[in-house]
């Protein structure tokens, strides 16, 4: 048997040299493209360009974190009124960031909790030390259902407006700067 080694060609030892460079020169074109849009503000890290928006909310069924309080699909579309559904978990620090907002803000407009990949006490837990701004809390404990959803981290909120339709959607903490110039202006507009 032969075992003779082969050296690449010259032609194909620069290529296989130049690849990483372009990879990298690849990179930072994106990086740079990135940080010129958030310079001009025409780039939002948080913005998710979701397929889901103003479509129906999937189908799911969710079991109670606390008795009484879990929901599904079906509790969302017989809505007449819009509703905050916010995902969120113990565990996660920008959702402890955003529960005073949430307190403040589920006088003006109902909110629907959906615990994470959470134990079911760490969840319950965490709502009693930190407020509880749900009127609903149901448990998501596989993370399957969040899929569904187009999740890709906690906290996660979607405006779900009358016959359960995903209106707006966010993958960022609640803040007062949401709440008066997003959420409230398109939750009045659905109430009517």
């Amino acid at each position: 048997m032969n075992d003779t080694f082969l050296p690449p060609s010259p032609t194909r030892r620069r290529l296989l040299m130049a690849a990483p460079l372009v990879v990298a020169g690849g990179a930072g074109v994106a990086f740079w493209r990135m940080l010129s849009g958030m310079s001009r503000g025409s780039f939002d890290p948080h913005d998710i360009h979701a397929p889901a928006l103003n479509r129906p909310v999937p189908d799911f069924a969710l079991p109670d974190q606390a008795p009484g309080t879990g929901f599904s699909a079906q509790d969302l579309r017989a809505l007449k009124t819009p509703v905050l559904v916010n995902y969120f978990a113990s565990w996660c620090i920008p959702c402890v960031a955003e529960m005073p907002v949430l307190n403040v803000l589920k006088d003006r407009l109902p909110i629907w909790g959906i615990a994470y990949k959470d134990k079911p006490e760490h969840a319950l837990g965490f709502v009693q030390r930190a407020g509880n701004p749900y009127a609903r809390i149901a448990a998501a404990r596989d993370g399957l259902t969040a899929i569904d959803w187009g999740v890709s981290g906690v906290p996660e909120t979607f405006l779900i407006g009358p016959g359960g339709v995903i209106r707006w959607h966010t993958a960022s903490p609640i803040t007062e700067s949401m709440i008066a110039n997003t959420i409230m202006p398109l939750a009045d507009s659905l109430k009517s």
